[in-house]
């Protein structure tokens, strides 16, 4: 039984740090921010990211896939997954004949 009392307090501890870092943050968030002389508006530069690359550059959907991390869920051709299945039933129906 003293585990559990332990666990709940290590649970209760960290909740309350969290709520508490929280609390800073939100409370350091609400101070305007420093801007120097000659240096960028932070609203404005705010507003250039906020509507994309001005750039022109494409914006690129799945990093992940360009990496080669993670296949493309783009796809070049179109899919019918009734068609899929018929195919994949036939398939499995001329293997099963050949054994």
């Amino acid at each position: 039984m003293q585990r559990v009392y332990v666990g709940l307090t290590g649970l209760a501890v960290v909740t309350v740090l969290i709520v508490l870092a929280s609390a800073v943050v939100a409370w350091r968030s609400n101070d305007m921010p420093v801007s120097a002389i000659g240096g960028a508006n932070s609203s404005v530069v705010a507003n250039m990211t906020a509507l994309g690359n001005s750039l022109g550059e494409k914006v690129k959907d799945e990093p992940l896939a360009e990496l080669g991390a993670a296949p493309s869920t783009a796809s070049t051709e179109k899919t019918d997954a009734a068609e899929a299945a018929r195919q994949q039933e036939a398939q499995s129906q001329q293997n099963g004949e050949a054994r």
